[in-house]
Protein backbone atom coordinates (compact mmCIF):
# COMPACT_ATOMS: atom_id res chain seq x y z
CA UNK A 1 0.00 0.00 0.00
CA UNK A 2 1.32 3.35 -0.68
CA UNK A 3 1.69 5.97 1.74
CA UNK A 4 -0.77 9.31 1.16
CA UNK A 5 0.42 12.01 -0.86
CA UNK A 6 1.12 14.50 2.59
CA UNK A 7 3.45 11.26 4.14
CA UNK A 8 5.89 11.48 0.76
CA UNK A 9 9.02 13.82 0.83
CA UNK A 10 9.35 16.07 -1.68
CA UNK A 11 11.36 14.60 -4.04
CA UNK A 12 9.55 11.50 -4.56
CA UNK A 13 6.27 14.34 -4.81
CA UNK A 14 8.11 15.78 -7.17
CA UNK A 15 8.53 13.20 -9.36
CA UNK A 16 4.99 12.20 -8.99
CA UNK A 17 4.12 15.77 -9.65
CA UNK A 18 6.09 15.63 -13.02
CA UNK A 19 4.57 12.31 -13.85
CA UNK A 20 0.93 14.21 -13.73
CA UNK A 21 0.22 13.23 -10.22
CA UNK A 22 -1.98 16.33 -9.19
CA UNK A 23 -2.33 15.01 -5.52
CA UNK A 24 1.64 15.11 -5.18
CA UNK A 25 2.07 18.53 -6.42
CA UNK A 26 -1.23 19.81 -4.26
CA UNK A 27 0.72 18.43 -1.45
CA UNK A 28 3.69 20.15 -2.06
CA UNK A 29 1.44 23.11 -2.39
CA UNK A 30 0.19 22.53 1.07
CA UNK A 31 3.43 21.73 2.98
CA UNK A 32 5.06 24.93 1.37
CA UNK A 33 2.26 27.53 0.93
CA UNK A 34 3.00 28.93 4.49
CA UNK A 35 5.92 29.72 4.46
CA UNK A 36 6.34 31.00 0.92
CA UNK A 37 3.65 33.15 2.23
CA UNK A 38 5.65 34.56 5.22
CA UNK A 39 8.40 35.18 2.92
CA UNK A 40 6.97 36.83 -0.08
CA UNK A 41 4.70 38.93 2.83
CA UNK A 42 7.76 40.25 4.03
CA UNK A 43 10.10 40.90 1.35
CA UNK A 44 6.83 42.89 -0.51
CA UNK A 45 5.38 44.22 2.78
CA UNK A 46 1.87 43.28 2.05
CA UNK A 47 -0.03 40.31 3.33
CA UNK A 48 -3.01 40.34 0.77
CA UNK A 49 -0.90 40.70 -2.48
CA UNK A 50 1.11 38.18 -1.08
CA UNK A 51 -1.32 35.30 -1.53
CA UNK A 52 -1.58 36.30 -5.38
CA UNK A 53 2.67 36.20 -6.00
CA UNK A 54 2.80 33.17 -4.17
CA UNK A 55 0.28 31.44 -6.27
CA UNK A 56 2.71 33.22 -8.67
CA UNK A 57 5.41 31.09 -7.27
CA UNK A 58 3.41 27.75 -7.46
CA UNK A 59 2.46 28.35 -11.49
CA UNK A 60 5.45 29.10 -12.39
CA UNK A 61 7.14 26.19 -9.84
CA UNK A 62 5.28 23.92 -11.41
CA UNK A 63 6.18 24.64 -15.09
CA UNK A 64 9.36 24.73 -13.79
CA UNK A 65 9.23 21.36 -12.19
CA UNK A 66 11.42 19.63 -14.85
CA UNK A 67 14.24 21.99 -14.39
CA UNK A 68 14.39 21.07 -10.23
CA UNK A 69 17.40 19.06 -9.23
CA UNK A 70 16.24 16.79 -6.79
CA UNK A 71 20.12 16.91 -5.05
CA UNK A 72 18.97 20.06 -3.43
CA UNK A 73 16.34 20.87 -1.02
CA UNK A 74 12.86 21.88 -2.53
CA UNK A 75 12.48 24.54 0.20
CA UNK A 76 15.75 26.74 -1.13
CA UNK A 77 14.61 26.36 -5.14
CA UNK A 78 10.79 27.33 -4.29
CA UNK A 79 12.36 30.19 -1.90
CA UNK A 80 14.08 31.46 -4.88
CA UNK A 81 11.70 31.42 -7.25
CA UNK A 82 9.57 33.48 -4.70
CA UNK A 83 12.40 35.95 -4.42
CA UNK A 84 12.47 36.64 -7.49
CA UNK A 85 8.59 36.65 -8.49
CA UNK A 86 8.67 39.05 -5.16
CA UNK A 87 10.87 41.15 -6.92
CA UNK A 88 8.79 41.50 -9.85
CA UNK A 89 5.95 42.65 -7.95
CA UNK A 90 8.20 45.32 -6.53
CA UNK A 91 8.92 46.25 -9.97
CA UNK A 92 5.44 46.29 -11.02
CA UNK A 93 4.44 48.21 -7.91
CA UNK A 94 7.09 51.06 -8.31
CA UNK A 95 5.69 51.67 -12.23
CA UNK A 96 2.25 51.97 -10.78
CA UNK A 97 3.56 54.58 -8.56
CA UNK A 98 5.45 56.26 -11.36
CA UNK A 99 2.56 56.28 -13.58
CA UNK A 100 0.23 57.58 -11.32
CA UNK A 101 2.75 60.59 -10.37
CA UNK A 102 3.16 61.21 -14.15
CA UNK A 103 -0.76 60.45 -14.65
CA UNK A 104 -3.04 61.61 -11.74
CA UNK A 105 -6.13 61.38 -13.70
CA UNK A 106 -5.80 57.47 -14.42
CA UNK A 107 -4.07 57.38 -10.91
CA UNK A 108 -7.58 55.64 -9.48
CA UNK A 109 -7.21 52.82 -11.94
CA UNK A 110 -3.60 51.87 -11.41
CA UNK A 111 -3.02 52.73 -8.08
CA UNK A 112 -1.40 50.66 -5.64
CA UNK A 113 -3.91 48.77 -3.59
CA UNK A 114 -1.80 47.88 -0.97
CA UNK A 115 -1.22 48.96 2.50
CA UNK A 116 1.98 51.03 3.20
CA UNK A 117 5.61 49.48 4.03
CA UNK A 118 5.14 50.21 7.49
CA UNK A 119 1.41 49.22 8.46
CA UNK A 120 3.33 45.52 7.37
CA UNK A 121 3.11 44.04 10.88
CA UNK A 122 0.23 45.31 11.73
CA UNK A 123 -0.97 45.04 15.64
CA UNK A 124 1.81 45.19 17.37
CA UNK A 125 4.09 49.04 17.85
CA UNK A 126 6.76 47.12 18.01
CA UNK A 127 6.96 44.83 15.19
CA UNK A 128 5.34 47.73 12.99
CA UNK A 129 8.86 49.65 13.70
CA UNK A 130 11.06 46.57 12.95
CA UNK A 131 8.93 45.40 10.04
CA UNK A 132 9.36 49.33 8.47
CA UNK A 133 12.96 49.47 9.58
CA UNK A 134 13.42 46.34 7.50
CA UNK A 135 11.53 47.35 4.34
CA UNK A 136 14.46 50.06 3.98
CA UNK A 137 16.99 48.01 3.95
CA UNK A 138 18.27 47.69 0.36
CA UNK A 139 16.84 44.25 -1.60
CA UNK A 140 19.82 42.10 -0.85
CA UNK A 141 20.03 42.71 2.54
CA UNK A 142 16.67 42.34 3.52
CA UNK A 143 16.07 38.78 1.82
CA UNK A 144 19.01 37.46 3.59
CA UNK A 145 17.95 38.84 6.85
CA UNK A 146 14.54 37.31 6.03
CA UNK A 147 15.73 34.13 4.71
CA UNK A 148 18.24 33.29 7.89
CA UNK A 149 16.84 35.33 10.66
CA UNK A 150 12.89 35.08 9.99
CA UNK A 151 12.21 32.27 7.88
CA UNK A 152 15.27 29.88 9.90
CA UNK A 153 16.79 28.99 6.20
CA UNK A 154 20.45 27.46 6.82
CA UNK A 155 23.61 29.26 5.43
CA UNK A 156 23.78 26.99 2.28
CA UNK A 157 19.94 26.86 1.92
CA UNK A 158 19.52 30.74 2.05
CA UNK A 159 22.92 30.60 -0.33
CA UNK A 160 21.14 28.50 -2.42
CA UNK A 161 17.66 30.52 -2.73
CA UNK A 162 19.28 33.79 -3.27
CA UNK A 163 22.12 32.09 -5.99
CA UNK A 164 25.11 33.39 -3.83
CA UNK A 165 27.98 31.69 -1.92
CA UNK A 166 27.67 30.68 1.34
CA UNK A 167 30.55 33.50 2.23
CA UNK A 168 28.34 36.26 0.80
CA UNK A 169 25.13 35.07 2.80
CA UNK A 170 27.36 35.89 5.90
CA UNK A 171 28.88 39.16 4.62
CA UNK A 172 25.11 40.21 4.18
CA UNK A 173 23.87 39.02 7.02
CA UNK A 174 26.02 41.36 9.05
CA UNK A 175 25.39 44.35 6.95
CA UNK A 176 21.68 43.66 6.81
CA UNK A 177 21.77 43.22 11.10
CA UNK A 178 24.37 46.69 11.46
CA UNK A 179 22.13 48.40 9.24
CA UNK A 180 18.66 47.31 10.46
CA UNK A 181 20.43 48.60 14.24
CA UNK A 182 20.97 51.84 12.39
CA UNK A 183 17.03 52.25 10.89
CA UNK A 184 15.77 51.50 14.73
CA UNK A 185 18.00 53.98 16.46
CA UNK A 186 16.91 56.61 13.78
CA UNK A 187 13.35 55.61 14.39
CA UNK A 188 14.11 55.63 18.28
CA UNK A 189 15.19 59.60 18.11
CA UNK A 190 17.54 60.71 20.13
CA UNK A 191 17.22 59.47 23.81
Amino acid sequence: MTPPAADRGDGDLVARAMAGDDPAFAALVSRHKQALHRLVARIIGDEDEAVDVVQDVFVAAHGALARYDPARPLRAWLARIAINKARDWRRRRLVRRLVSAVFPDNAAEIADRGPAVDTVVAGRLELARVGAAMARLPANLREVLVLRTVEGFSQAEAAQALGIVEKAVETRLYRARQRLRIELDRDRGPA
